[in-house]
């Protein structure tokens, strides 16, 4: 099973943003930190798990499990509900792109287990212009 660990981060909210995905497959790991714009912590949160998702289908994973920080999008997922309709296009683009792999799981960990993801969307933050 193949482990995907996201994050979204944001200066200021809103502000610059950009999210962190960190994949562990057969004991190799993949690192992505891509800038945003601007936008809100949450909208960047949902863009993680969304741009993770496409990765995995690009890349042909099926069996994916998700670790996340953010309740917000965990409750979302497991819900299929964004109680703030401001996310519910992002959720429902997140629901239809986890529908096309065979396994898709998302688990909420604590900020203190997520901490290459969160380096990496931090780091995607400086990369806006």
């Amino acid at each position: 099973m193949i482990e995907v660990y996201i994050d979204g981060a944001s200066a200021g909210n809103p502000g610059p943003s950009g999210i962190g995905i960190f994949i562990k497959k057969d004991g190799e790991a993949e690192r992505y930190s891509i800038p945003l714009g601007t936008m809100e912590n949450h909208e960047a949160e949902y863009y993680a798990l969304i741009k993770g998702l496409e990765i995995c289908i690009e890349k042909n994973y099926q069996v994916v499990s998700f670790r996340t920080d953010s309740q917000a999008v965990n409750r979302a997922i497991e819900k299929e509900y964004a109680k703030n309709k401001k996310y519910a296009l992002l959720l429902e683009q997140a629901l239809h792109l986890s529908k096309q792999l065979d396994l898709f799981f998302l688990k909420w960990i604590p900020s203190d287990e997520n901490k290459t993801a969160d380096s990496l969307a931090r780091s995607a933050i400086r990369l806006n212009k």
